[in-house]
């Protein structure tokens, strides 16, 4: 009676913990989803999954350029679309249109917005050995483009 209740409790630990890694995995084109803040910590995006894009929005930055212009505050001047000039930036799309390539482990073909300019730019993006995430933006070569680095928030 006391080996069948030892076998079975140690039967139920393993399936525990097998379940627990199980749910843990994480598919390989989302590993980009969750916040992440950039290099320069001054913002944070929430990078996500719709269907078989990925999206980033702004979820903070540093608005200590202004103290009288709380970021909730802020709005899209600066966008060529008069139409979209009061939406605000918090919450805002940055990244759309990325997608997954699994032959190069990368997330290629994306569209960034640059609020500061209002300039939209091809985009792709990948992670580093170490965990760290690399978008760039680029005007049809990505050899004269600019790389940001973001680092994963917890």
């Amino acid at each position: 009676m006391v080996r069948k209740f030892s076998v079975s409790l140690f039967l139920l630990i393993i399936l525990s913990v097998t379940l627990k890694a199980v749910n843990k995995t994480v598919a390989p084109c989302d590993r980009i989803c969750g916040r992440w803040q950039s290099e320069k910590k001054n913002c944070i995006v929430q990078v996500y999954r719709e269907d078989d894009d990925f999206k980033a929005k702004l979820v903070w930055f540093d608005d200590s350029d202004d103290p009288s212009k709380p970021m909730e505050t802020r709005v899209d001047f600066k966008n060529p679309d008069k139409a979209l000039r009061t939406r605000k930036l918090i919450g805002m799309n940055v990244l759309e249109k990325l997608e997954y390539r699994p032959k190069t482990d990368s997330w290629e073909n994306g569209i960034i917005y640059d609020a500061q300019s209002g300039k939209k730019w091809n985009s792709a993006a990948y992670l580093t050995s170490d965990g760290v995430l690399k978008v760039t933006g680029y005007w049809h070569f990505k050899f004269i483009g600019q790389t940001m680095a973001f680092y994963k928030v917890q």
